[in-house]
């Protein structure tokens, strides 16, 4: 008498888990083309400097104007989902951002490019608050640190085939019809989240909805920008900002530093960050499990980060064989792939549901700050010919985003 329930459930359970594979894959396949579009420009940039006639200079400031819109438009979008829904706010952006940089292929001049890249950092802005809560609405609460985990990890993968990709379609059919190719393959994207919107829940159910209204009743006055400047949020931004200011200047100066420290030369180094990236995105997927494991999640980041300082410091403060320098350096990359899924649910935990987006949109723009901040103080440090000064900083930085983990650890209510 008690097997056709069994079936029954077994079934419920398969297509719970058949939506929740397919809502991450869809989300997370958006946010690949996010991380994509960042780093498929600077490839070509000795090509666009001659197409163009434009310096170095003019060509960073593409750079620039792209990461500041994207930075600047995290926030609103983040209203915007949490009052009009998520799945549309994103396919929309992903479709604007293709439809950017299939023009950019043909731009008639270094202005219209500057325009396109505006506009492509603008819609680029959508991903974060969108993605979390589309994940946070759609994805079982087993699953939900994997969920976070394949999401980071499609940004990585993002990043890690755009230069071979448009460097491919270049030398084969040239860099503007490469750019339409990149462009079109977002737009086909967005179509193709389109035709699944319907798995893509963007808003909570309607006895969450009731629930959360009860509580929005019971803490009158925490919504809106009073939510997003309270001390949980704020550390969570701090949070993100110091994890963006470490990650920035190992990405940007890793191999300068171990060259002027260790003598390692520039072919190695640029194998040891390799090894340090990939060995990151595995992290990530391991993270993911992990954090579906255990609910002190603030352990495991403080754990992670503990670790990876005292390895970067140790990189400075010894002088070390290559192959301790690339134990050492993939190890760290492990660690801080890790903390990537338990850092969102830190940021989970201390949201109140509907305020997803605009909590991940504010507190995800911690990686335009410390993108910004992070280059011309590194940069500085090697300019006065002390490479150790820059491990040893950014063994700080991850003691400090250590302690952040546990100063926001306000648990939003249920």
């Amino acid at each position: 008498m008690n097997a056709t329930p069994n079936i029954v459930n077994q079934g419920d359970e398969a297509e719970v888990k058949g939506n929740d594979i397919r809502v991450m894959s869809l989300v997370g396949v958006a946010h690949f083309f996010s991380h994509f579009y960042i780093y498929l420009l600077p490839p070509l940039f000795p090509f666009l400097k001659t197409a163009f006639n434009v310096s170095y200079t003019e060509l960073g400031l593409l750079m620039a104007v792209f990461s500041g819109t994207t930075g600047l438009t995290q926030i609103p979008f983040g209203f915007l989902v949490d009052r009009f829904g998520a799945k549309f706010i994103l396919i929309v952006g992903l479709a604007v951002e293709g439809i950017a940089f299939s023009c950019m292929g043909f731009a008639p001049g270094y202005p219209f490019l500057v325009a396109l890249m505006f506009l492509a950092g603008a819609a680029n802005g959508v991903y974060h608050p969108a993605d979390y809560a589309i994940l946070s609405a759609s994805v079982s609460k087993t699953r939900m640190g994997r969920a976070f985990s394949l999401h980071t990890f499609g940004g990585y993968a993002g990043f890690a085939v755009a230069g071979p990709i448009i460097i491919l379609l270049n030398s084969t059919i040239g860099w503007s019809s490469g750019l339409l190719i990149c462009g079109l393959a977002g737009i086909g994207t967005a179509l193709l989240l389109m035709v699944f919107s319907r798995d893509l829940k963007h808003s909570v159910s309607t006895n969450d909805s009731a629930l959360n209204q009860k509580t929005q009743n019971e803490l009158p006055g925490y919504s809106g920008i009073k939510l997003l400047l309270s001390p949980p949020i704020l550390m969570c931004l701090a949070f993100f900002t110091l994890l963006s200011l470490g990650s920035t200047g190992i990405a940007s100066f890793l191999i300068v530093a171990l060259g002027q420290h260790h003598g390692t030369a520039v072919e190695t180094a640029t194998l040891i960050l390799s090894t340090y990236l990939v060995l990151g995105a595995v992290g990530v997927l391991l993270g993911g499990f992990v954090a579906d494991r255990t609910q002190k999640h603030n352990a495991v980041a403080a754990l992670c980060f503990l670790s990876t300082a005292l390895i970067i410091a140790s990189v400075g403060f010894f002088i070390l064989e290559t192959y301790a320098l690339f134990i050492l350096l993939g190890l760290m990359g492990l660690m801080h792939g890790v903390i990537m899924p338990s850092r969102d649910m830190i940021v989970r935990s201390v949201t109140p549901d509907g305020a997803f987006g605009k909590v991940f949109g504010f507190v995800t723009s911690g990686f335009s700050i410390g993108g910004i901040i992070a280059p011309p103080i590194f940069g500085w440090i090697l300019d006065q010919s002390q490479p150790s000064f820059l491990f040893f900083g950014i063994g700080g930085i991850m003691l400090c985003s250590m302690m952040t983990v546990f100063t926001s650890g306000r648990r939003r209510a249920n």
